[in-house]
């Protein structure tokens, strides 16, 4: 498999032979892909094309009193996602109430 000559250390010698082994291995395409220099380079950088949304969110801060914030966080990932849908709900209860009664502030 190797032109290498055998090391003297045994452990060192079967650590060389399995890196060759995986080597011939992954340029089968067995257990990892090749890329070739054609592939990375036909590489685009960023996002997957139709990877975007159609309206991009807004980056913004906003203060949260910190036991609000840590249930939010307990909720687990998706946590700023179920935010902004439990915010947008709100806006849209209120939207209807104050069209219903325009002399009502909240």
């Amino acid at each position: 498999m190797s032109d290498l000559p055998p090391h003297p250390d045994p452990e060192m010698n079967e650590f060389e032979q399995a890196l060759l082994r995986s080597l011939e291995q992954a340029k089968r395409g067995e257990y990892a892909r090749v890329s070739t220099p054609e592939d990375i380079v036909a590489r685009r950088r960023g996002r997957p094309v139709g990877s975007f949304k159609a309206q991009k969110k807004i980056q913004t801060a906003i203060r949260f009193d910190p036991d609000v914030l840590a249930g939010l966080r307990a909720l687990g990932r998706g946590w700023q996602t179920r935010a902004n849908d439990a915010l947008r709900e709100w806006l849209r209860n209120h939207e209807k109430a104050n069209r219903s009664n325009p002399a009502t502030t909240n």
